[in-house]
């Protein structure tokens, strides 16, 4: 009896891999591409918009966000919306001075337990003068623009350009 469950066990076990794998005729996707595409089809989902981070867990927008860092190639030039925090950051002026280097705004999510955060900058149409045309700090908004990258001091930065807050 007990050489016959085992038989039973390790049968169940070498065919356990195969049960949910795709066909053999499918090429795999990269991560970003197979995402950007689950995503762009979630329920719920905004007219005219590629990857809707709205519609998702906060656990899930968390994921994805840092896979967009992560894989980015999946999502240039596609249209993302998310809703989070508003940030801003004032980098330092050439000098080191305060308050007089660029200025970053950015949504700013966290994960389910709140413990993590990740967020992604965002550059308004129009470029408004802050803080007129800006929510207040820490204020709820739900951003849509399209994800793009730009180089600065030698890294690659990601953001999403001609934006509007909902």
């Amino acid at each position: 009896m007990k050489r016959l469950l085992c038989c039973l066990l390790a049968g169940t076990l070498l065919l356990a891999p195969t049960a949910c794998g795709k066909s053999g005729d499918q090429a795999a996707a990269p991560a970003g591409d197979r995402a950007a595409e689950t995503l762009s089809a979630a329920p719920g989902g905004s007219a005219g918009v590629d990857v809707d981070l709205t519609a998702l867990s906060s656990t899930m927008v968390y994921s994805e966000v840092y896979n967009m860092m992560s894989a980015p190639d999946g999502y240039i030039g596609k249209s993302v919306k998310m809703r989070g925090e508003f940030a801003m950051y004032q980098a330092p002026g050439p000098d080191g001075a305060e308050g007089e280097g660029p200025m970053y705004f950015a949504c700013i999510i966290a994960d389910a337990t709140a413990c993590c955060s990740q967020g992604l900058e965002f550059v308004l149409a129009g470029e408004p003068a802050y803080p007129d045309g800006y929510p207040a700090l820490g204020e709820e908004i739900t951003v849509v623009g399209e994800f793009q990258t730009y180089p600065e001091d030698g890294f690659t930065y990601y953001h999403l350009v001609n934006a509007t807050i909902e």
